[in-house]
């Protein structure tokens, strides 16, 4: 048995050993010319996919990476995916950017932490992962390194994510629900691959993978509160396919309010993309959706909630739009009673956009709000959320307003 029970151990060393190292794909020097009709494809992927988002800092060019990607565990900084040879993925071949997307390998063999949405893009089609190559080899090298990680041992140790993709890597490619038609169908493809719409309004278990059999269900994105796209939804008036398309698209809806926090840039992404694949998204995400909402009207003030301190709070610093007579309410913006900030089951929406406000953008009218997190203390933005909850949402009291404050602040 011994000679038996030694092959058995060698055979077990060498496939741990198979499934931690990955051999590099040599550089290329040249690439293959694209089409332009292969690189306007790949620029509506990229879209879709958020890539600028992630890869882009605030003050910086286009994919050249370095923003600081918050986990619990600790900050990953997104890499240079300009055709850079030095410090970007200009010597990557399309072998290797496909390696990347579908198995989280890098050109060198090291694995990719999954902030890059692999276990999404795994279901990605060839021909868009090479239209979205396309699309990146063509845009201008910035030569730019990517700063080091901030995590703890062990999992600064990439090693690790072998027994992670173990665990919660799918491979395999999307394949099409015969209950649906090609609409719906194009849909579930861009939410569910391209779009990678899991990762953030998906639940995480401790080791931060999505948990299996709540796809959708809600989950945070960079400490703002993510809703869920399926089931309970925190709406108090149901989102149809033209709401969520118009939605996605303008990152503003009059019956359920505007885009905060990481939302905004994704909303911008999709402004960019044809009408037909957001339309497509949005019915398909309509159709996991609750078919009833509440009423549309405001609920009536709750007993207790006519805090004196927080109405005078309110009236002067959000009355001035958000009253019942303010011009904006006038003009067709949404009462407060609608806002899925109010009425979420956390309060840590309406804190976000309390302390950090919507930001101006030049490009396009889109909703703005200014940041009060300079003007107003933890106490003060708890008072008000808490406020703004039993005046406008008819739903309990938050239990958690200043503990949540407390968070918001130290992730600034």
């Amino acid at each position: 048995m011994a000679p038996i029970a030694a092959v058995v151990a060698a055979l077990l060393i060498a496939g741990g050993c198979a499934a931690v190292w990955h051999p590099a794909i040599a550089p290329v020097q040249r690439h293959a010319r694209f089409t332009p009709a292969q690189v306007a494809r790949g620029a509506e992927l990229a879209a879709i996919g958020d890539c600028a988002v992630c890869h882009t800092t605030p003050d910086g060019q286009p994919y050249a990476g370095g923003r600081a990607i918050p986990t619990p565990f600790g900050s990953i900084h997104s890499t240079n995916i300009t055709p850079d040879p030095a410090t970007g993925i200009g010597r990557w071949s399309l072998a290797a950017f496909q390696r990347a997307m579908r198995d989280g390998i890098g050109r060198d063999g090291r694995h990719l932490y999954p902030v890059l949405p692999y276990p999404h893009f795994t279901r990605a089609s060839d021909e868009d992962i090479g239209a979205m190559y396309a699309f990146l080899m063509t845009r201008a090298p910035i030569h730019a390194a990517a700063p080091p990680n901030d995590l703890p041992f062990p999992i600064d140790q990439r090693v690790v994510l072998t027994a992670w993709n173990l665990l919660y890597l799918k491979l395999g490619p999307w394949h099409p629900d015969p209950g649906h038609d090609a609409v719906w169908n194009r849909g579930n493809y861009l939410v569910e691959a391209i779009g990678h719409c899991g990762a953030c309004h998906t639940p995480h278990n401790a080791l931060g993978a999505e948990e299996v059999g709540r796809t959708l269900a809600g989950g945070d994105a960079e400490d703002w509160y993510a809703p869920p796209l399926r089931g309970a939804s925190a709406a108090r008036q149901k989102w149809t396919v033209a709401a969520l398309a118009g939605y996605l698209r303008t990152g503003f809806d009059a019956d359920h309010g505007a885009a905060g926090g990481p939302m905004t840039a994704v909303t911008d992404q999709l402004g960019k993309v044809p009408e037909a694949d957001v339309r497509a998204m949005a019915i398909y995400l309509a159709s996991l959706m609750p078919r009833t909402a509440e009423p549309r009207s405001a609920p009536a003030q709750a007993a207790g909630s006519a805090d004196p301190g927080a109405r005078a709070m309110f009236e002067g610093a959000c009355g001035g739009c958000h009253g019942a007579d303010a011009p904006m309410t006038r003009d067709g913006a949404p009462s407060l009673a609608l806002s899925s900030a109010v009425n979420a089951p956390t309060p840590r929406g309406a804190i976000q956009i309390i302390l950090r406000g919507i930001p101006w953008r030049e490009t396009r009218p889109a909703p703005y709000m200014p940041s009060f997190g300079a003007a107003l203390t933890d106490a003060q933005v708890a008072q008000l959320a808490s406020y703004l909850r039993a005046t406008f949402s008819g739903k309990p009291a938050w239990s958690d307003v200043a503990a949540e404050v407390a968070k918001a602040r130290g992730a600034s």
